[in-house]
C-alpha cells in the first residue's frame, strides 16, 4: 500500500467509525464520580448491582472505567463539597444518590453528566424541566416514592387487625418531609387510622424515639424515606423488632435488613437500571434528550 493510499484508508476508518467507541478505547480510562449520601458500608449492594450492570454493557472496571467515590455518611449538607471535588478531580460523569446528591452535583456543574437515583421528585425539587425532557446535564432513575405513601398505609391497615394508629419515624431536617406527611394524612383520614409523628434527626436519638412509640402505644409504623434512614437501616430494623412493632418501609433494603413489610422500589436494581444511561452517556449521548425512568 502507499502512502497516499495509506492515508486515505485511515481517512476512511476514523469517519466510518462512530464517535460512541471514543469513549471505550484504550487511549482513555473514563473516571466516575460517585457521590453517595450514605456510607461506605451501606453503598456496598449498590455498587454491587452498578458495577454487574456496567460489566454486562461491556464495560471493565479498571481498564475502561474507575469510580472516585465521595459518602456522607447519611449527611447530606457534606454533599456540596463533595461535588465540588469532583468536579476538581475533573470526571467524565457523576452517579448521584439521593435529591441532594443530584442537586448538589447540578450546582457544581452544568456540563459535567448527572446520572442520579432518587426515589423524590426531581421535578418538584428543581432537578430537571420534566421526566420526558429533562433538560440540562442531568438524567437517570426515580422512584417517586412519594406517590406510593399512601398504598404502604393501606398494607399497615391490612396486615395488622384493628389499627388505629400508626407512628411516622420522620427526620424534620428532611426538605422532603412535609409533603410526605401531608400525603399520607389524608389516606390516615380515609382509613380512620390516626397519624403520631415521631422525629429521629440522626442515630442517636434512634432510640429515645422508639422510647416515645412505645409510650404512645403505636399500633404499626411507617418510615419515611431519608438518606439517614437508609443508612442506619440495620439499627431501625433490629429496633423495631425489639419493641414489636409492625413496620413498613419504602426500599427494598429494610426488608433484606430483616423487616418486615416493603413497597416500594429495589434500589439496588435502580442502580443496575442506572448503568444504561451511564453507558449511552459515555457513548455521546446528552442526558437532556433521555427521558427519566420510573422502575415498575
Amino acid at each position: 500500500m502507499d502512502r497516499r493510499t495509506f492515508i486515505r484508508a485511515v481517512a476512511g476508518g476514523i469517519s466510518a467509525a462512530p464517535l460512541s467507541s471514543v469513549a471505550q478505547s484504550s487511549a482513555k480510562t473514563v473516571r466516575i464520580g460517585r457521590l453517595s449520601p450514605l456510607s461506605a458500608e451501606a453503598d456496598v449492594p449498590l455498587l454491587a448491582a452498578f458495577r454487574r450492570g456496567m460489566r454486562d454493557l461491556g464495560w471493565i472496571e479498571g481498564h475502561q472505567f474507575l469510580l472516585e467515590t465521595r459518602y456522607a455518611d447519611g449527611n447530606p449538607n457534606r454533599l456540596p463539597e463533595f461535588a465540588a471535588e469532583l468536579v476538581r478531580s475533573r470526571v467524565d460523569a457523576f452517579l448521584t444518590g439521593s435529591n441532594p446528591g443530584a442537586l448538589a452535583a447540578k450546582n457544581a456543574t452544568g456540563t459535567i453528566p448527572v446520572v442520579m437515583v432518587t426515589t423524590a421528585d426531581p421535578v418538584s425539587g428543581g432537578l430537571v424541566a420534566s421526566l420526558a425532557r429533562p433538560g440540562g446535564n442531568l438524567t437517570g432513575v426515580t422512584a417517586l416514592g412519594q406517590g406510593l405513601s399512601a398504598k404502604r398505609l393501606e398494607l399497615l391497615n391490612e396486615a395488622v387487625p384493628g389499627l388505629t394508629r400508626v407512628t411516622v419515624l420522620t427526620n424534620p431536617a428532611s426538605p422532603y418531609t412535609a409533603p410526605f406527611v401531608k400525603e399520607r394524612a389524608g389516606v390516615a383520614q380515609a382509613l380512620e387510622v390516626q397519624l403520631q409523628l415521631v422525629e429521629a434527626r440522626d442515630p442517636s436519638e434512634f432510640e429515645a424515639a422508639f422510647a416515645t412509640m412505645a409510650n404512645k402505644h403505636a399500633g404499626a409504623l411507617t418510615v419515611l424515606t431519608d438518606v439517614t434512614f437508609i443508612t442506619h437501616r440495620k439499627r431501625i430494623v433490629e429496633l423495631a423488632a425489639m419493641s414489636r412493632i409492625p413496620a413498613v418501609y419504602g426500599e427494598r433494603e429494610f426488608v433484606d435488613a430483616v423487616g418486615l413489610i416493603v413497597y416500594g422500589a429495589s434500589l439496588a436494581d435502580m442502580y443496575r437500571r442506572a448503568t444504561v444511561y451511564v453507558d449511552k452517556i459515555l457513548k455521546g449521548a446528552k442526558p437532556a434528550d433521555l427521558p427519566v425512568e420510573q422502575p415498575s
